[in-house]
């Protein structure tokens, strides 16, 4: 039998000719596309519209661009959609279980359409949170010529004469059920936050992977930052890439070359420069994992530690995803970390030679938005990885958005991120608590939820200085303070988190990057054999099948390949 490759370059050749491929070549006149023209190159076009959400609407208008650009070249643009979910409107429900799950669905079903349909190369549209590493699984699996188009950030909005995000709001809802800010001002502040579609304005994390493309080179240079509702500009931006896949679709090279070691490594550099998300760790490995690189946690959480951070983006900063675009865009960057040896700009891109050629015309930094590395915002990136009792195979936290490095307290136990929210609006949370909220990982979410909806309450009932949080759930890009995440190995699966009871010390210790539970060893091994799994919270459907098959956070929360035999 022949190899699998093989059958599919065997039914390709016969797709314009043999007798056998007629039933297709009929569809394909339905679609307007004779059967000459399926001897040229064959784009798949895949972007994640969804009227659900501001983030990803000008999607459609984008993949018609791309299709315009394909055509144009000579190509043959064959489009399709997949899903996408929203981490604003889900975040604090049991909806936003479905947000990292979401991410997988994704990459299958890019995967699942190039099995389908042999295309000759990819164009992504991707924006929200779990679409950028989604399509880089998929092109990593695929490894044909790709390039992934980025739908731009949103707006800041403008409140009181200063400018406002999404974050405010979710902070806002913190000061407002502590009794600190009126619901009049809370009504006010919730209409002007938003003022158009795109990604969230700051660098949370959409803007934090949208950036991430550049320094992988699998996007061209300085456009990622445009912003969304520019649509003139980023479809001319749309219409390049497509042009750009048929050329790459002849002479390559293919996805994986954009993700080897050496860019994903780039990719961290610049995640950490600009103060990006903890979720990049989570995505980046995930990303290593389909494309068969060895790279691991603490790899990239060293190189957080001696990366500056040279952009002051919110929520670490001052400005927003715009700002930057507007001081010269994500080259500044680049450029800025190839003259500091930190960057290795012979790396490729699918728009020219290398990353440094790319981005030589770059301006400098501006000292406002983008800094010297010489005078840096920050002296080491904020993305550091814990390691202790609490968190045998690592744990992870952003510092850029908190001054404090130290934090030793008396536990208080949540089963799920809706009882930690009920004490905090009862009042319940004292200063220096650390909370623990458990059963929210991979596994135990299942969907391992971001706790926006904790950590901005935390925030805006003014105890973000005296209050930390450890969970084996995950945060949005937007969360501030001292907060863990990723915490493993998970409840579910019997980590020491799983053991911690109200009362217990814990410390955290960034210095040191460690995460301890004070009880001795031989008492929680007699809490670990008193211990079992709770009930799955469900049994049935994709949430399930996804807690079945789900690994480490520590490791990508990438899902077990199964193999099944006669």
């Amino acid at each position: 039998m022949r190899p699998w490759a093989e059958e599919r370059r065997r039914a390709r050749r016969g797709l314009a000719h043999e007798p056998a491929r007629a039933g297709a070549r009929s569809h394909f006149r339905s679609l307007g596309i004779e059967p000459g023209r399926l001897e040229a190159p064959i784009v798949g076009v895949a972007s994640s519209w969804t009227r659900t959400m501001p983030c990803n609407l000008n999607h459609s208008e984008l993949a018609f661009a791309v299709a315009a650009g394909v055509e144009e070249a000579g190509g043959v643009a064959l489009g399709f959609n997949t899903i996408a979910v929203s981490d604003n409107q889900t975040q604090g429900t049991p909806g936003m279980r479905a947000s990292l799950v979401s991410r997988e669905v994704i990459a299958d079903s890019i995967e699942l359409m190039d099995v389908a349909h042999d295309f000759d190369a990819l164009v992504v549209v991707v924006g929200c949170d779990k679409t950028v590493p989604a399509a880089l699984m998929a092109l990593a699996r695929i490894d044909k010529p790709g390039v992934v188009v980025y739908s731009g950030p949103m707006r800041a909005g403008s409140w009181h004469s200063r400018p406002v995000t999404i974050l405010d709001v979710w902070e806002a809802v913190g000061a407002h059920a502590a009794g600190r800010l009126g619901g009049l001002e809370l009504a006010e502040l919730e209409a002007v936050a938003c003022p158009g579609h795109g990604t969230c304005a700051g660098n949370f994390t959409a803007n934090t992977m949208g950036m991430a493309l550049e320094f992988l080179g699998i996007t061209p240079p300085g456009e990622t930052l445009v912003p969304a509702d520019d649509l003139a500009q980023r479809k001319v931006h749309a219409g390049r890439c497509g042009a750009l896949a048929v050329e790459l679709a002849g002479r390559g090279p293919s996805a994986r070359a954009f993700l080897d070691r050496r860019a994903l490594r780039n990719a961290m550099t610049g995640i950490a420069a600009s103060g990006g998300s903890t979720n990049a760790l989570l995505h980046l490995l995930a990303v290593a994992r389909e494309a068969d690189v060895e790279l691991h946690l603490d790899e990239l959480t060293e190189i957080s530690a001696r990366t500056p951070v040279i952009a002051n983006l919110t929520p670490s900063g001052r400005h927003v995803a715009t700002d930057l675009q507007d001081a010269g865009g994500v080259p500044v960057l680049i450029a800025e970390l190839i003259r500091g040896g930190l960057v290795d700009g012979d790396a490729p891109t699918v728009a020219g030679p290398s990353l440094a050629a790319a981005t030589a015309h770059a301006p400098a930094p501006d000292g406002e938005v983008a800094a010297p590395l010489g005078r840096p915002f920050k002296p080491a990136g904020g993305l550091v990885s814990l390691r202790g009792s609490l968190a045998p195979d690592g744990a992870v936290i952003k510092v850029a958005g908190t001054d404090r490095r130290h934090h030793e307290g008396p536990a208080r136990v949540f089963e799920s991120e809706e009882d930690c929210l009920e004490a905090l609006g009862e009042g319940r949370v004292r200063p220096g608590d650390v909370l623990v909220i458990r059963n929210e990982g991979p596994a135990g979410g299942p969907g391992m939820r971001e706790l926006l909806a904790v950590t901005a309450s935390v925030m805006g009932a003014g105890l973000g200085p005296t209050v930390s949080l450890v969970t084996d759930g995950r945060f949005s890009g937007a969360t501030r303070g001292l907060m863990v995440g990723h915490v493993s190995p998970e409840a579910v699966r019997g980590g020491p988190i799983a053991l911690v009871r109200d009362g217990d010390r814990i410390t955290i210790d960034v210095e040191n990057r460690a995460l301890v539970l004070d009880v001795e060893d031989a008492e929680l091994a007699r809490r670990l054999a008193a211990w079992s799994p709770p009930p799955p919270r469900c049994e049935h459907g994709v949430l399930a099948r996804y807690a079945s098959l789900v690994g480490s956070a520590s490791d990508g929360a990438v899902l077990a390949a199964v193999a099944v035999r006669a």
